[in-house]
């Protein structure tokens, strides 16, 4: 009986706290049950903090640090260099979206093959180092879909280098340039979007030297047609 007593008070202690107060004003903080993150340790935008000598939360960037997606160019702008541009921008175009419309374009946008600055031997290098970064992991340094993940039950990357891969006309095998560049940009089935890490200029760069890989493949004796 008296256990039933007790929690019988203990229950309408909950109610009371619950919904007897519902509606008074107080001038002291409220009783937080349960806080749910609303107070964390962390430094708030434009506060003031005593643990750094200056007095400021915000700290300056590192030192020779640029924004994810931002390429540091070979020369300074004033000796004419082009900076490629953030890797996502607001543009419609070929460039920026490797479509025509509705569809997949082919082949190397005018913003690449028209500038000698960009479109020379270092732009294919370029490309090879970008792949094997991101994306030798899974397509294999080849191409051929056989990267590191395949040996731990990944077996879902696309093989650049199957029986048809450079035929428009086989739909199971090609991708267009256009198509290839868009995978990297927004991501297809496992493969999560790129277009946060990769620049414009670098994602046709990979797409490039899959090209280059797919041309020494068939010059090799290698049957992708």
């Amino acid at each position: 009986m008296k256990y039933f007593f007790l929690s019988f008070l203990f229950i309408g202690a909950i109610i009371v706290s619950a919904f007897g107060t519902r509606g008074s004003k107080s001038e002291q903080p409220p009783l937080e049950i349960f806080p749910d993150m609303d107070h964390q340790a962390k430094v708030k935008y434009q506060a003031a903090s005593e643990f750094f000598a200056d007095g400021r939360g915000a700290r300056l960037p590192v030192k020779n640090t640029v924004p994810m997606g931002f390429d540091i160019p070979a020369k300074a702008a004033a000796a004419g260099a082009s900076p490629a541009p953030f890797a996502f921008t607001n543009g419609l175009d070929y460039y920026n979206t490797g479509k025509m419309g509705d569809f997949y374009g082919d082949g190397l946008p005018a913003e690449i093959t028209g500038d000698p600055q960009v479109f020379n031997a270092d732009f294919l290098k370029r490309g090879e180092q970008r792949y094997n970064i991101n994306c030798a992991i899974c397509h294999g340094t080849s191409g051929n879909g056989k990267g590191v993940t395949s040996k731990y039950g990944i077996l879902t990357a696309f093989n650049f280098m199957q029986a048809g891969a450079l035929d428009p006309a086989n739909a199971a095998a090609y991708r267009a340039d256009g198509a290839i560049f868009d995978v990297i940009t927004h991501g297809k089935g496992l493969m999560g979007g790129y277009g946060g890490n990769i620049t414009v200029r670098d994602r046709w760069a990979i797409v490039a030297y899959i090209r280059a890989l797919q041309t020494a493949a068939k010059e090799a004796g290698v049957t992708l047609q």
